[in-house]
């Protein structure tokens, strides 16, 4: 797939999904410009490592630049002056936010601003906002689609990425920028973060340590991988909404197949070939019962079609954290 813009400045570039979207659009031909705070969150080891792993594919220009610094985001787009934004950054993760809600207000919210100001000031021509299936909240109605958000998020980070969205839309509205925001559901895959589920179990199972299992196990996520996100990103970057009238649209990006926990933990006991040993612990405030993707609308407008399952994704990622276990070990 040709992309329609040379010039793109990819926000959160160092990231689990960021790094591989700049694969994807240095296998494009785009003139690329990560930025990225490299922040603590996790190892900035790690994120320096992904950069690596990048450059292998190409070159491109990093800025180690955090994207709450209005006057440091504006000196940057000035510099660069980017065609396109693919904004990816974000403090992630619905239990840290509850216990530092005001610093995901400031990064996901004004950070968000600060990017969209910087935007209708030098004429960006599209934006992409990566948001989070976590806006839907514990919602009664399944599969979750883009015309039924309740707006009733329950963790400071799924209110952080409904603002987000918010912004988007309005900017907009007021400006006519084309931007498009993206719902992903549950990324994993290569490079994953060490503090998300799939990364946890399996480096626990391969040291026999016990599993936290946080309530019955009949919590259902809808898992997809990171190659089947990636494809959804750069096809909303060739996406236009102004062809439906509007300068606003909204996709899932997920694999409408939710799957239980329980089924989750037999599939890493066969990627594995531990068994699991599962340490049962009350539900944690802020996890919603269940994700689930409706994609019709994106099969329809963007020609999103995930194509990996979970058995073969699984089976990829184990590869991959054996891999490189020795140099990302916690």
């Amino acid at each position: 797939m040709a992309i329609e813009f040379k010039s793109i400045l990819l926000t959160g570039g160092a990231g689990f999904i960021g790094s591989h979207v700049a694969e994807a659009l240095l296998r494009q031909g785009a003139d690329l410009t990560i930025v990225d705070s490299l922040d603590d969150f996790y190892p900035p080891a790690w994120k320096n490592a992904n950069l690596d792993e990048i450059r292998r594919i190409g070159a491109f220009q990093f800025v180690a630049q955090d994207i709450c610094d209005a006057q440091g985001v504006n000196k940057l787009f000035a510099e660069v002056r980017p065609q396109a934004v693919i904004h990816l950054a974000a403090r992630a993760g619905v239990r840290p936010s509850i216990e530092q809600p005001c610093l995901y207000d400031r990064v996901n919210v004004a950070g968000t601003l600060n990017l969209l100001e910087a935007c209708r000031e030098f004429g960006v021509q599209k934006f992409i906002f990566g948001s989070s299936s976590s806006v839907y909240g514990a919602t009664s109605k399944a599969p979750f689609s883009e015309e039924h958000v309740e707006g009733r998020p329950i963790s400071p980070y799924a209110a952080s990425k409904l603002a987000g969205e918010l912004y988007c839309y309005t900017y907009s509205h007021l400006y006519q920028m084309p931007i498009v925001s993206l719902r992903f559901f549950t990324v994993y895959g290569p490079r994953q973060r060490p503090d998300l589920a799939i990364y946890k179990f399996v480096a626990r199972m391969e040291k026999n340590l016990s599993i936290p299992v946080f309530g019955d196990g009949s919590t259902g996520r809808d898992y997809t991988y990171v190659d089947d996100i990636v494809a959804g990103v750069l096809a909303s970057l060739s996406y236009d909404p102004r062809g439906a009238g509007a300068s606003y649209d909204v996709f899932n990006l997920g694999n409408s197949h939710p799957v239980k926990l329980s089924q989750l933990l037999s599939v890493l006991d066969k990627a594995t070939g531990h068994q699991a040993v599962r340490e049962e612990k009350p539900v944690q405030p802020g996890d919603v019962p269940l994700t689930w993707a409706d994609i019709s609308k994106s099969q329809r407008l963007l020609g999103y079609h995930p194509r990996v399952g979970l058995e073969d994704g699984i089976q990829r990622f184990v590869a991959w954290y054996r891999s490189s276990a020795t140099h990302r070990s916690l």
